[in-house]
């Protein structure tokens, strides 16, 4: 039996507001653009940086708490599986697009960093804890996130 396996996780900053809407049958989608960054160094020993960007897109209640909490510059750790949807254009050309069907989030920054406004808070604050935002589980708290902690 073959095995198959479909994971993308990110940390990276919102390069603009979510953009949520509703669609026809009443869900809610959120579409966000994260960047992340990668550095090197090159054969001349210059330190070189590149950013990527990536388009995500979350559903349902994950798109809701995107939505209300989420803002450009948001530092986010972002997790689900890559998804290519496929079109004509009015030019008659076939076009693709891939992007990342979220299901897990976390939210990195502290309460008045990055793109949180200090006007937003959660029970117990941001201060000390993170909150950890997923499409198929209940809201739970996380003690303080660090690189360390995360799954990989």
């Amino acid at each position: 039996m073959a095995m198959s396996l479909n994971r993308v996780q990110l940390i990276g900053n919102l390069t603009r507001d979510p953009e949520v809407r509703q669609i026809p049958g009443g869900q809610t989608v959120a579409t966000l653009s994260i960047a992340t960054n990668f550095s090197w160094v090159d054969q001349s020993g210059q330190k070189q940086d590149k950013a990527e960007y990536h388009t995500v897109v979350a559903w349902r209640k994950l798109a809701d708490i995107c939505g209300q909490y989420l803002r450009k510059g948001s530092k986010i750790f972002m997790e689900g599986r890559l998804q290519t949807r496929d079109w004509e254009g009015e030019d008659g050309v076939k076009r693709y697009k891939t992007e990342i069907v979220a299901d897990n989030m976390i939210m990195l920054d502290r309460k008045g960093e990055g793109g949180t406004s200090g006007e937003q808070s959660f029970a117990g604050g941001l201060n000390r804890k993170s909150e950890v935002l997923s499409d198929s589980q209940p809201v739970e708290v996380a003690d303080e996130v660090s690189i360390d902690d995360l799954p990989f």
